[in-house]
């Protein structure tokens, strides 16, 4: 992976079935549920834990951005196995940005979008 950059924040991404459909949670480090969204006040380095309890093979491919050129996430990098994706995250532009999680199965070739989780930039 990628250097830390100042702060680290783990997110564990959950995605199950419920009648055939993903479904999407979010857990903190802590352990505790969460909206899957992060505040960042400093420069960090935010990671995201694949736990595919879907038995369809699951892998970060990416993460799609409604706003791409906003300046919120400076670069994302992936795991070779496609369990863990990271943003990089220098924390210069306030505001909030949204994405979708990108990922394929081992079923078909079809991609699967999350919902949008959001950084939300708050520089000090």
């Amino acid at each position: 992976m990628s250097e830390n950059y100042g702060q680290a924040h783990y997110i564990k991404v959950t995605v199950a079935l419920e009648n055939g459909e993903p479904i999407f949670s979010y857990t903190n480090a802590e352990g505790a549920e969460c909206p899957g969204d992060i505040t960042v006040t400093s420069a960090s380095t935010i990671t995201y834990l694949l736990d595919d309890q879907t038995d369809k093979g699951l892998k970060f491919v990416s993460a799609g951005f409604l706003t791409p050129f906003d300046g919120i996430i400076d670069a994302i990098t992936l795991s070779s196995d496609g369990k863990l994706l990271q943003m990089i995250d220098l924390d210069h532009t306030p505001g909030t940005t949204k994405f979708q999680f990108i990922l394929t199965n081992s079923t078909n070739t079809l991609m699967i979008l999350s919902p949008d989780p959001e950084v939300i930039n708050v520089p000090d």
